[in-house]
């Protein structure tokens, strides 16, 4: 099976991908993370990439998706995999088509007072990366110290709320597009509400795993 996860900054699309790609044993393919390891290990593609990238520019969709291609080319994608980070635009959404069957949109659904609480309280350790959120868990143990490493913990400029909203109203109008073109297609759509700040992780998950048995995917 092949899925495509959407949702907002902070509606937590890694965690949820990579623990179905662990649960369903298929591939999690995050977009970014294969352009940082083209460029790390610096193929002809990855050159191309770090191109754009340094320039503050967005890779364009005929590198993206002959990225993709390669990935989903790769043994650990022959059983399904679970894509985040793309399609971003409709022509991308098409693109995907050509190289690979969509069989279910996950559609992570957050209310936007939901998402500003936990990003605005997010905090990141300077030194190892840790995350951490001072009023939810995880909560350093010291405050505003990483647990891993004693390094202070900071605010991200874009987790500002004024920020935060920005980034929402950019993500709805990016994405619903998409959504719209999905239902078109008559993709099978797994809507999952979360309507709490504080969701445990594990709950949220099964909710997923029993839309898709629903939908007689799994």
């Amino acid at each position: 099976m092949n899925f495509i996860i959407f949702g907002p900054p902070g509606a937590g699309k890694g965690t949820y991908a990579s623990r179905l790609a662990a649960e369903l044993k298929i591939a999690n393919i995050a977009t970014g993370d294969i352009f940082r390891l083209e460029i790390k290990e610096k193929t002809a593609l990855g050159r191309r990439i770090a191109d754009f990238v340094q320039r503050g520019l967005l890779v364009p969709d005929e590198i993206a998706i002959e990225v993709l291609k390669k990935r989903i080319g790769q043994p650990n994608s022959r059983r399904g995999f679970i894509l985040d980070g793309y399609p971003r635009t409709v022509d991308q959404a098409k693109a995907l088509e050509r190289v690979a069957k969509v069989d279910a949109v996950i559609n992570l659904v957050v209310s936007e007072w939901v998402i500003v609480e936990r990003l605005s309280n997010r905090r990141i350790c300077g030194n190892c990366g840790a995350i951490y959120n001072i009023k939810y868990s995880p909560k350093p143990k010291v405050d505003l110290k990483c647990d891993k490493c004693g390094a202070e913990v900071y605010q991200r400029e874009d987790d500002r709320p004024e920020v935060i909203r920005e980034r929402l109203r950019v993500y709805e109008r990016q994405t619903q597009p998409l959504i719209d073109y999905y239902k078109r297609q008559k993709t099978a759509f797994i809507t999952m509400e979360n309507i709490e700040v504080d969701s445990p992780i594990e709950v949220v998950f099964q909710k997923i795993l029993n839309g898709l048995r629903e939908a007689k995917l799994l």
